[in-house]
């Protein structure tokens, strides 16, 4: 597959993300960044690596745990589609209905 798309929600998710963790370190927030989209990456080669949570929604989505977050996102036809990345203490049913 090797391809990914990033939704507009996870695009401010990344955001978010990088905001808050370089209010301490600009280097460290980077770092964080540049971690996740390496996860992108390897789920775009290997979409199946994720598990289903139906524990946490009966959506059609995979969870992808990276440090405290979780990748959410799906498989599309040809890319894979990076639906939100939350921190995983965070209510998820709530977080998706707002995605999807």
């Amino acid at each position: 597959m090797s391809r990914y798309v990033l939704s507009i929600g996870a695009e401010l998710d990344l955001d978010s993300i990088w905001e808050f963790i370089a209010r301490d370190s600009v280097d460290a927030a980077d770092r964080w960044i540049g971690t996740l989209y390496e996860a992108f990456d390897a789920l775009a080669d290997s979409p199946g690596i994720g598990h289903i949570r139906k524990d946490l929604t009966p959506l059609p989505v995979l969870f992808c745990p990276v440090g405290r977050y979780f990748i959410v996102y799906r498989v599309q036809d040809k890319f894979v589609e990076i639906v939100g990345v939350t921190q995983g203490s965070r209510y998820i049913p709530s977080f998706l209905t707002r995605r999807l």
